[in-house]
Order: structure tokens, then sequence, then C-alpha cells
């Protein structure tokens, strides 16, 4: 079967997020971006299931402006064999995502889209569930555990009371949740391989797609600074600092 992976393009996890001085929203400038971690996780999985002989083809997606092509060569770099790139210089929210995969799906007729369960960035959750709903398939939210059984798929998903296991018939659509695996380190002799792997690009335009944004960002601004915790003597102190100053009892 093939899988279809899409991947986005963040800030990495490991810069300190700057917001911009007119607090329009965070500062992208000289900052260095990377494959957001939870679709990294997507694209592992697939290519186990690969390995494992249970997929054909896996197939990196990334919508965006043409430094995806970065993102995608990592995912390929892990072990995707062939990229897509949906070029777009407008601001794509997940609705207009889910519909650029829909059009891609309908296109490539994979049994399998996983995809991570949410962007680092936006934090948004909706693209896996947005998708499934356009394309009327089954969907495994934050799955933790993914195992092909013939035509269907057994995917372990996290609730708040412990362990959901369900079963669901292909095509369907799964989002990763962060205990499904650990993504390889990516080698330089596949990263040299990522560079030759074959690149398509489409514009978003060409789709005939709305993607007009439905949200506004009005404002964004850093959290408040915490205050230092302290050390108390005693119950009696804790207490005391619990009514008269933090004024919670």
């Amino acid at each position: 079967m093939k899988v279809l992976v899409p991947v986005k393009r963040v800030v990495d996890y490991n810069v300190k997020v700057r917001v911009k001085a007119d607090h329009s929203g965070v500062e992208l400038a000289n900052v260095k971006m990377a494959i957001n971690p939870f679709d990294e996780i997507a694209v592992e999985e697939a290519v186990r299931l690969k390995e494992a002989a249970r997929a054909t083809e896996v197939v990196a997606v990334s919508c965006g402006v043409a430094a995806c092509q970065e993102t995608i060569r990592s995912a390929m770099a892990i072990g995707a064999d062939r990229g897509i790139l949906v070029s777009s210089d407008a601001e794509l929210q997940p609705l207009a995502v889910a519909k650029i995969l829909k059009a891609l799906v309908e296109r490539e007729s994979p049994a399998l889209v996983i995809l991570g369960k949410q962007a680092i960035d936006d934090d948004s959750n909706q693209t896996g569930q947005m998708l499934a709903a356009l394309l009327g398939w089954p969907q495994a939210t934050f799955a933790s555990k993914v195992a092909v059984l013939d035509e269907r798929l057994r995917v372990t998903r996290e609730i708040d009371g412990g362990l959901e296991t369900l079963e669901l018939p292909l095509p369907a659509v799964v989002t990763t949740d962060l205990r499904l695996n650990e993504p390889r380190y990516a080698t330089l002799p596949n990263i040299m391989k990522a560079k030759k792997k074959p690149l398509e690009t489409v514009a978003a335009a060409s789709l005939g797609l709305d993607l007009a944004p439905r949200l506004t960002t009005l404002k964004v601004i850093e959290p408040v600074a915490r205050k230092a915790g302290v050390m108390v003597a005693d119950v009696v102190q804790l207490v005391d600092k619990l009514r008269n100053e933090a004024k919670v009892i």
C-alpha cells in the first residue's frame, strides 16, 4: 500500500521563540527551521511499515514556501521515497491544508495518510481530523501503536483513562502521538541520497481550491514571567503564604 505523510516546516523545538515588536506574530527571520516533531514521528512510522513489507511507497508532502523543500528532504533522508511540495506564499490554515491534502489523496490514491497530531507552532490539532471528514475516511487520533492487519488497521491511542484500541478499515487517516516511536537519526549517506530522490512541485493555485484564511490573529504576546519559588520552613508558613500572599485559601 502507498502511505502519504504530510510534514510541516516549523521553528526548531530547541529555539527560544521571540515575539515580533509589533505583536503580529513570532520572529522567523534568521531562525532555525525544522520538520515538525510529530510529523517526524509519522515519517518514521511510515518507513517502519515499509521495512516490515506492509507498505510499498512512502510519499512526503508539504505545503508552503519554497524553503519547505528542505523539510521534505529531511523526510526523504529518514526514508520517504519521494516528495510533493504544494507551493504557496499565502498563509495556509488547517482547513486549507486539509483541502490541499484531499486533492493530493484523490490524485495519489494512498491507502493510509499518517501525520502528526499537531504542529508545535500553532498547536491547532485540526488538520488530520478535517482531512478525514473531507474524505469521509475513518480516523484514529493520538496513536501510540499502529499495526496493519491485511485490509484493516489496529491503532492503540492514548486517552485520559489509559489506552484505547481501535480497528478501522483502510483507507484511513492516523495522527501520531509522541510515544508511537523514536525517529531515527538521518545519516550522511541517507541525506545525500535524499537530494537525488524525486521532488515534485505543484502550485496551490492550480488545484482550484478556496484556501482563504477563516481566522485572523489579533495579537501575539509573550506569557507573563513567573515569579521565582521560595522555600518555606514548615506547613504553618506554607498555609500563611497561601492565605495572605497568594490568597487561594
